[in-house]
């Protein structure tokens, strides 16, 4: 008896990547025509892959290139330009045979694939760490002083200590490891790519539960960011603990 199309379907949707090249050789001679659409999708799925692999084979070019260094930390900032809430600096050393998939600037990503990204990469990191400045530091010795603060916080939460540091665009004062800034490096190196989403997760997650504590200022959508709704909630009920002294002037 003929096998249905809508088992075969169900079939090519369940299969991972590694078994699709089975399926599609097995179901290759069947000319129905909803078979032959589930085998070029299939085939989709592939080229996908295969891109995304080799995407990921470039953004690993400084980890290959500084390969001689044992532990390769990455380290970037979130949360610079908000007008509310702590800069949020991560720092992640991920294995030398790390085959993570879809890795990039944590801005280029949904929230979905950040929270999905944050877990797999929170479980195979060789270490991690996470670095704050809350807003009175901020106010205190200004945002770029405060941004390196973060950063050397996170570094020291690190349970394995890093021998080279390739950092997002900036070069941390006082600290003694090699550093590499890249310039965009969120976006051309993995490690970087990494700890700007820890980062960038722990900044969101925290944002909303400040939104639980001061509700007018929709900080679980703006994440601190000056929307319209914030800066009028600014307008109307004044600043919050968290919120910066130095970057309200103009609204309070």
């Amino acid at each position: 008896m003929e096998q249905k199309i809508g088992d075969i379907k169900k079939l090519f949707q369940a299969a991972d990547e590694k078994m699709l090249p089975e399926l599609i050789e097995t179901y290759l001679k069947d000319e129905r025509a909803g078979v032959q659409s589930c085998i070029n999708s299939a085939r989709k799925r592939l080229e996908a892959l295969a891109k995304e692999k080799e995407r990921c084979f470039q953004l690993l070019s400084y980890e290959r290139e500084y390969s001689a260094f044992s532990y390769i930390c990455g380290i970037d900032e979130v949360g610079r330009g908000p007008l509310a809430g702590p800069v949020v600096a991560g720092a992640v050393i991920l294995p030398k045979d790390c085959d993570i998939l879809y890795i990039n600037d944590s801005k280029q990503l949904s929230e979905k694939k950040r929270e999905e990204l944050y877990e797999i990469i929170m479980e195979k990191a060789v270490a991690t760490g996470i670095g704050y400045a809350t807003p009175e530091r901020i106010d205190e010795i200004n945002i770029l002083q405060a941004t390196f603060e973060a950063m050397k916080e996170a570094i020291g939460h690190l349970t394995v200590t890093p021998d080279l540091l390739l950092n997002d665009a900036v070069t941390i004062p006082g600290v003694s490891v090699k550093q590499v800034p890249i310039i965009k490096g969120d976006a051309k190196s993995m490690s970087i790519g990494a700890a700007s989403i820890i980062a960038k997760v722990t900044r969101d997650r925290l944002m909303v539960q400040y939104d639980q504590v001061f509700p007018e200022y929709d900080f679980a959508g703006n994440k601190g960011y000056g929307s319209a709704k914030h800066i009028e909630a600014l307008k109307k009920y004044g600043p919050t603990p968290i919120h910066r002294r130095s970057f309200i002037k103009n609204f309070v």
